[in-house]
């Protein structure tokens, strides 16, 4: 669909001196649009994930497009014109002209994540007083509820702003693999990189950019210990995401510490860098590994062994796989996973058909057991 929004695009580009990444919204001027940009500098200045910044920037970029098409000046748009967005977003038209086709483009959950960035857009400059008080939050009030929620305890006694422009809509399951699966994609890698890569991220938990951004500092191997230390300046754009900026500590099994051993000995060798993961075999050698050499390195598993695999599924994975021992509890797993809220963590609370299956099967071995006692 072509529109009058259609010259408007995002652009990565480099911070002068640091060299950091940044991204721009371009109008179709081909220039910045100044209200996008001073909204996207004040996350970066703030401290919010690049990852967040760029998800802004893309999300906005749809905005301005909207905005463009319907001929309205942002300082002048009103909830009704955010409501019109919505339809916009769902089926490229607004609520009182004919859709411009059959069925929704984009599920909800994704249209719920652009309004609450264009929420966060418009509520930054209403603060700012570049544009006119909306109100597009309502005061929820923790005691007129007729219910407590789980981790109630938690807020307790405080007040929350709740969007009023959103969806309702439920959040997928967390996907897992099994232990079965994970052993066909480790032995489908080809080298001792890519197994130690796979097996990391099972085994720690831990997200891909806080592996992509690791130091062979950070690896205490005589300790069985790893260590995810907060950088913003990896040459290869990975994030070690922590809230409170402190390094997180992560124990690990030998077997892994022997494999990395191993990596460092026949496939690394003699290289000279600072990176554990780093390009060996092709493109610039030394070269620490980027989030799309990585992206490329699953899609080749997935083909190999027919099972879908991603770097976050082995982090769903470690989670649920902790909380069903029975020994990890929620503080614990939250922990270990660097959340910073334990609402997060909870996600990881799924009950699974297998789960409901084990669980009915001791059930009638225990009633069993009772009965062969007092007949």
């Amino acid at each position: 669909m072509t529109t009058a929004g259609s010259g408007i695009r995002v652009q990565k580009a480099r911070k002068p001196g640091s060299g950091r990444p940044m991204w721009l919204v371009l109008g179709e001027d081909c220039l910045p649009i100044p209200p996008i940009d001073e909204f996207l500098t004040f996350h970066d200045v703030t401290g919010s994930s690049p990852n967040t910044i760029r998800s802004y920037a893309h999300h906005l970029k749809l905005y301005w497009e909207y905005l463009t098409e319907a001929e309205l000046d942002w300082r002048a748009a009103t909830l009704q014109h955010v409501i019109d967005f919505v339809a916009w977003l769902r089926w490229g038209s607004p609520p009182d002209s004919a859709p411009r086709a059959i069925g929704e483009r984009r599920k909800r959950s994704t249209i719920n994540a652009i309004v609450a960035a264009v929420t966060a857009f418009r509520v930054y400059h209403v603060r700012a007083g570049t544009m006119a008080d909306q109100i597009e939050y309502q005061l929820q009030m923790e005691p007129g509820r007729p219910y407590k929620p789980f981790l109630h305890h938690v807020s307790k006694g405080r007040s929350a702003l709740k969007r009023i422009v959103r969806f309702n809509s439920h959040a997928p399951l967390p996907r897992t693999l099994s232990d079965g699966d994970l052993n066909r994609v480790i032995a489908a890698c080809h080298h001792l990189r890519d197994q130690f890569l796979v097996r990391l991220l099972a085994d720690t938990g831990i997200r891909i950019g806080q592996a992509l951004g690791l130091h062979h500092s950070d690896i205490k191997s005589w300790d069985n210990e790893i260590w995810v230390v907060p950088r913003d300046d990896n040459a290869n754009e990975a994030r070690a995401k922590r809230v409170d900026g402190e390094p997180l500590r992560i124990d690990v099994e030998a077997s892994l510490m022997r494999l990395y051993g191993d990596y460092l000995v026949h496939e690394m060798g003699e290289l000279d860098t600072d990176y554990v993961f780093v390009n060996l075999w092709e493109g610039e050698i030394g070269r620490p590994l980027t989030y799309s050499a990585v992206y490329d390195l699953f899609q080749r598993l997935e083909k190999r062994t027919g099972i879908r695999i991603r770097p976050h599924m082995e982090r769903h994975s470690h989670a649920t796989d902790l909380l069903r021992t029975g020994k990890w509890d929620l503080a614990l797993v939250q922990k270990r996973l660097g959340h910073r809220n334990i609402a997060t963590t909870a996600k990881y609370l799924h009950v699974l058909d297998d789960d409901l299956k084990t669980a009915h099967q001791d059930y009638v071995q225990r009633r069993e057991a009772r009965a062969e006692i007092c007949p």
